[in-house]
């Protein structure tokens, strides 16, 4: 068992200072994803898993138990990494599949005590495996990936589409770049589907994605000593039809000064005024194809779940 730290509580609060007052100062306001995720937005997220409305985890999940073994039988590897890994509750299902081969694995996150505790579990769960774990932010952490061994690299739960186009495209150049010609990817994407399904997939009746959405603010009165009120806004899940991207969005409900100490900053919000705080891009595999393509991929196999709401791509360097 080994676990390398590559993003220290310090790092990790430069750069929550950096993102908010970013995001905070600029038009329209905004802020990013990694930032909904303390200990009680992790905890939210998981409860929004097991609610009907929200389809990817299962879909994905149903996906890779049918098709394990055909990844398996392509990729064969001796490591598996898989970035953003959490629990790494679904990876077990690929760590099953992939014992014939496997000898290492490679989970990724920004959570040192989270990844400690999976690491350690794992570790006892799959005695045979070299269980290695990497604390850090999975765009930051590609060269600080184990090498030597046949790799293949898992970005799963959709994450892919919370980056914008720029960010991806630098996302899967810089994959497709610390991976030799006989690795893979296998990449887990949501695809356009049912406008009314996407919606309540991100505003379920419940309001369990609303007290996620407003638990950021939660984050930044906590770690930034801000004032927010999470109760005067209200979540907003939007359709961006330009983009093919839902927004989460929180809507100020009346006009505000929020103040900002460790940022020095006060923050004004107008009644109505709306701030960013997650984008989930939705694909069509032809187009995700193409940006699989353009950073150096050659897409080897899609599977797709019957109703054509998500996707798992397995993909090796040109």
């Amino acid at each position: 068992m080994t676990l390398d730290v590559h993003l220290t509580p310090d790092d990790f609060d430069d750069k929550l200072r950096e993102d908010a007052l970013r995001g905070l100062t600029s038009t329209p306001k905004c802020l990013p994803p990694t930032w909904l995720y303390d200990a009680r937005g992790s905890e939210l997220f998981e409860e929004i898993t097991r609610l009907p409305e929200y389809y990817p985890t299962r879909t994905e999940f149903a996906l890779l138990r049918h098709h394990a073994a055909d990844i398996a039988e392509a990729a064969r590897p001796d490591m598996l990494v898989e970035l953003g890994s959490g629990s790494s509750e679904k990876t077990r299902v690929l760590l099953d599949a992939l014992a014939p081969h496997l000898s290492t694995y490679v989970p990724q996150d920004v959570s040192e005590p989270a990844l400690r505790t999976a690491v350690a579990r794992l570790s006892v769960e799959y005695p045979d495996l070299e269980v290695h774990g990497v604390v850090g932010d999975f765009t930051d952490s590609l060269h600080h990936l184990p090498r030597g061994e046949r790799r293949m690299i898992a970005f799963l739960g959709g994450t892919i589409g919370n980056l914008v186009p720029a960010e991806r495209a630098e996302f899967l150049a810089g994959t497709a770049a610390v991976l030799s010609p006989d690795e893979w990817l296998l990449l887990g994407a949501g695809l356009v589907t049912d406008l009314d399904v996407l919606r309540a997939a991100y505003d379920d009746a419940a309001g369990v994605t609303a007290e996620f959405d407003r638990n950021v603010l939660r984050v930044l009165n906590t770690r930034l000593g801000a004032d927010f009120d999470p109760d005067r806004f209200v979540h907003r899940a939007v359709w961006d039809e330009a983009n093919e991207w839902i927004e989460m969005r929180l809507e100020a409900t009346e006009p505000m000064t929020v103040r900002v100490p460790a940022l020095d900053l006060e923050v004004h919000f107008e009644e109505g005024e709306q701030m960013r705080t997650e984008i989930s891009a939705k694909f069509r595999l032809d187009g995700l194809g193409r940006e699989l393509a353009a950073a150096g991929f050659a897409v080897r196999h899609e599977w797709v779940d019957p109703d054509g709401r998500f996707a798992l791509l397995a993909a090796s360097r040109r």
